[in-house]
């Protein structure tokens, strides 16, 4: 039978919004309301199994309803723009689905579905409405079910007539009489006053519309009369305006609506550039761009013992590029598979990877580890990395294409080498999805087809690196390249291949002092909850927290009552037993991820984790560590900050020595903007936090409270990262009002700031992107875009990439030029992390006085800024005690 979903896009995205916690992906964008609209989606395809579809949205603010009652919506808070931006997202997302959408000005969402279920009504086609608004059971029927959604997006309470009729006695038409006595301040419809809904259920039981009880209000005793009385206007006003309009003047017809389903490759497109990696994998949609449906011819030989003699060395004079490909997103324990070799004059080899380890393979071997011998590469730090594990030296690589490629436009996801085929206009590759397969199904191909495969690689790079180098040359970065990026891959691969030690039996040991405090958290717990339970049960800690001790309801899923962080937080105040279930999530947290997580990942050669540094992965130019993460240590706790102490030198009385920079981004704020009184503050090494609460309070330094710091701190910050009166609102527990207002003092105390944040944005929407002090480029598409949200998203973007992007430059120009120095003085220390701002050695004492004057002097003077860059240093017998 046929079936009709008719979604209501902005109450589903608003719902999905407030559910799910701010999410946003390595360009900044803010994704939480797209996520929890797509699992909806998603779900609804796959249980419902629709034949027709329709998402309808709100055109705009003003509707037709507007014109009898301006105040229709007067009271609801604007939209904040982290929801906002998010909407051009769900229309894209909802056209990469193949569903249709419509939006019409001058009438609202619920008009459009009204108006759609009355003509599948006179079809008798089976309809599901979905949203969060319960205006929408006005519209139930025999063939039309309406779905609310709970808390969240997740799970819906079904509403057919009889639904409708069991929980409020009422049939689906007197939901506007409903309406029209209680009113509804979420969209500011007034009702009659002190009428909530369990009186007007019993008006309407007795009376059954809102005129009938106007005018039998004589019958009806006590004040509430009076009100009903007085504010008769109001409540016919107000069914009027709940009442949905179903005759909206559209040309769109039910056959328009027909489903088809989405297309894979359309959907797998919009989940990459959002990051969705889980639904990716999930359904199976994580093939790269290419297809190498156009491929051209090519040949290569391959190479054998018989071939590897002197003819075969000499030849490798010749050779540009070499790809090397290695299986598996950790290079400290890939399978090295084979790599490929073009030469200028584009003969191509293919050397199968076990050919490497005979003896006749010196000759290339030795070519690997010539720093004289040219090559351009493909990911020299992995490359490195995972030939180091072998045996194997890389050196000599003089250009590294997916740096340039990440530098050129670091707002893309992905720089596969298929995409910049693809993206360049070069011969179309295959993507390694399509050759290797994926997860599970992945195979090493026959050798003629990966032979092929990587030879294709080999020749790409050597044709891609004329094209990037101009690409280069002309966005005026070369000194990025080739004095940050292009070096600081030999650095990262350095550190990463030295590791750092872990002290095992100290780790075992603060697992089982940890092990000991959770014990006794959940005695406590047991003992507060007055029984025994699963503290991991979500269920079990749910009824125990709402039905045993009958916490208030804070929010509901599919399985029951919500028992998440947020939940949580907001329960504290009222049972002590829930701060101490906080505490025993983190410790237990602590214990899994990175007790037992660190000592999964202690390599036993070498007694050390192996951390990996991706170079170019965030827009803003950061580094991110993996296998382990090594920069998400929690060290608000004090067992977690313990965390540090198992991290120690490799030799015998060496030290631990860690340097940090101090407020690095307000630093470049400062400079950046010019603001006199922020300058003022670093350059009289004034706490800027005190100093910034002084100034927008109007207090002196000794009034300033703590409250008013930590106020000062998270706008400072928040500024930084373009922050919003919302989430400064969340941040801070205060009202977006208050938030708003202190935002407003701010930029009234420091103009300079403002200034700034004007002048970038017109920069952006002139050039269509802006630069860090080093010329690091951040593309802002969407800068002029007519669409409000993605114009104010790419403006938010524009304001705080300068800051964020040249402090990532600033401490990773330090690296380079630490790691220089230390080579040239013949230095036995070692830069072992980067942990954000902050760098960790391991010294040996002769050194330390050194080390102590050279690390600070580095950081501080890498580039000159107009207030000064400051650099703590600390050191100890391991990085706890650094600290």
């Amino acid at each position: 039978m046929d079936k009709l979903i008719l979604i209501d896009g902005n109450s589903i995205a608003s719902r999905a919004f407030y559910a799910l916690p701010l999410l946003s992906n390595s360009s900044g964008l803010h994704t939480n309301a797209v996520f929890g609209f797509t699992t909806m989606l998603l779900k609804l395809i796959e249980e419902e199994k629709p034949t027709h579809f329709l998402v309808a949205f709100d055109a705009g603010k003003v509707t037709f309803r507007h014109e009898g009652y301006k105040e229709y919506k007067g009271g609801r808070a604007k939209t904040p723009p982290e929801l906002s931006e998010q909407f051009p997202l769900i229309r894209e997302l909802v056209e990469s689905f193949g569903i249709p959408k419509f939006e019409l000005p001058g009438y609202e969402a619920d008009d459009i579905i009204g108006t759609m279920t009355r003509l599948a009504d006179e079809k008798g086609l089976s309809v599901v409405v979905v949203s969060g608004d319960k205006d929408m059971l006005q519209l139930a029927s025999e063939h039309v079910t309406i779905a609310l959604t709970r808390k969240g997006v997740s799970e819906v309470d079904r509403f057919t007539p009889e639904a409708i009729q069991e929980k409020y006695g009422l049939v689906p038409a007197q939901i506007i009489d409903l309406k029209g006595l209680m009113g509804d301040a979420s969209d500011n419809i007034p009702g009659i006053p002190g009428v909530g809904e369990k009186t007007a259920l019993k008006f309407l039981h007795e009376y059954g519309t809102v005129e009938e009880v106007l005018a039998r209000a004589d019958e009806i005793s006590g004040k509430i009369k009076e009100k009903i009385v007085e504010h008769a206007d109001d409540a016919r006003m107000s069914k009027e305006l709940a009442t949905i309009y179903r005759d909206v003047p559209m040309e769109l017809q039910l056959d328009e609506l027909k489903y088809d389903g989405y297309d894979g490759g359309t959907l797998g497109a919009i989940f990459r550039k959002l990051e969705f990696k889980s639904l990716l994998e999930k359904m199976d949609l994580s093939g790269g761009a290419g297809s190498g449906a156009d491929q051209e011819a090519i040949e290569f030989e391959t190479v054998t013992r018989a071939t590897l003699g002197s003819s075969f060395a000499d030849r490798l004079r010749d050779v540009e590029s070499i790809h090397i490909e290695a299986a598996g997103e950790n290079p400290h324990v890939s399978e090295l598979i084979g790599f490929a070799l073009h030469s200028k004059d584009g003969h191509n080899w293919f050397v199968p990877w076990e050919l490497l380890d005979s003896p006749e393979a010196g000759a290339l071997r030795d070519w690997l580890a010539d720093e004289n011998a040219a090559k351009t590469v493909y990911d020299t730090h992995r490359a490195e990395v995972a030939l180091h594990w072998k045996g194997i030296t890389l050196r000599g690589v003089t250009f590294d294409v997916l740096i340039a490629a990440y530098l050129l436009d670091p707002t893309e996801s992905t720089h596969t080498l298929d995409e910049l085929a693809g993206r360049y206009g070069l011969p179309s590759l295959q993507s390694d999805d399509a050759v290797f397969g994926k997860g599970a199904k992945f195979k090493v191909p026959d050798e003629k087809t990966l032979g092929e495969f990587l030879s294709r690689k080999a020749s790409l790079l050597a044709k891609l690196r004329p094209v990037l180098q101009g690409e280069l040359e002309k966005s005026e970065m070369n000194r990025l390249y080739y004095e940050l990026e292009f070096p600081l891959a030999g650095v990262l691969a350095s550190m990463e291949k030295m590791g750092i030690r872990v002290n095992s039996d100290g780790l075992r040991q603060l697992g089982a002092e940890l092990g000991k405090s959770i014990d006794q958290l959940v005695e406590g717990i047991y003992k507060g909850a007055g029984s025994e339970f699963n503290l991991n049960s979500p269920k079990q800690l749910g009824d125990i927290l709402f039905e045993k001790l009958g916490l208030p309801v804070i929010k509901k899923t599919k399985t029951g009552y919500s028992t998440d962080a947020e939940v949580l937080e907001k329960l504290a105040p009222y049972h002590d037993v829930v701060s101490s279930i906080l505490i025993y999530r983190q410790l237990a947290k602590l214990q899994s991820t990175y007790v037992e997580g660190l000592l999964k990942e202690i390599r036993p050669e070498t007694g050390k984790v192996h951390t990996y540094y991706q170079q170019t992965i965030a827009a803003t130019g950061r580094l991110s560590s993996q296998f382990p993460n090594l920069q998400n240590i929690p060290i608000r706790l004090e067992e977690g900050r313990k965390i540090r102490k198992v991290f120690v030198p490799d030799e015998p009385r060496w030290l631990i020595l860690a340097a940090d920079y101090s407020q690095i981004e307000l630093r470049v704020l400062a400079h950046i903007s010019g603001d006199e009184k922020m300058k003022e503050a670093f350059l009289n090494d004034m706490d800027v936090h005190t100093k910034t609460a002084m100034d927008v309070f109007g207090v002196s330094a000794q009034e300033v409270d703590a409250n008013m710091r930590r106020q000062a701190k998270a706008v400072n910050f928040g500024i930084v990262y373009g922050i919003s009166d919302y989430g400064l609102s969340q941040n801070l527990n205060i009202t977006r009002k208050e938030a708003a207002q202190f935002i407003e003092q701010y930029f009234a105390v420091f103009q300079g700031v403002r200034r700034y944040m004007d002048d970038i944005v017109k920069q952006a929407r002139t050039n269509g992107y802006v630069t860090t002090l080093l010329q690091r480029r951040r593309y802002l598409p969407d800068i002029n875009a007519s669409n409000f949200n993605l114009r104010s998203f790419a403006e938010r973007t524009a304001m705080n990439s300068p800051i964020q992007g040249t402090a990532a430059d600033i401490i990773k120009l330090a690296m380079v030029q630490i790691s220089k120095r230390m080579k040239d003085e013949k230095l036995r220390s070692r830069m072992l992390l980067q942990v954000h701002d902050e760098l960790v050695f391991e010294v040996p004492e002769d050194e330390l006085e050194l080390m102590k004057r050279l690390v600070p002097e580095v950081m501080e003077s890498a580039l000159k800024l107009d207030v000064p860059l400051k650099v703590d240093v600390n050191y100890g017998v391991n990085w706890y005690e650094a600290k």
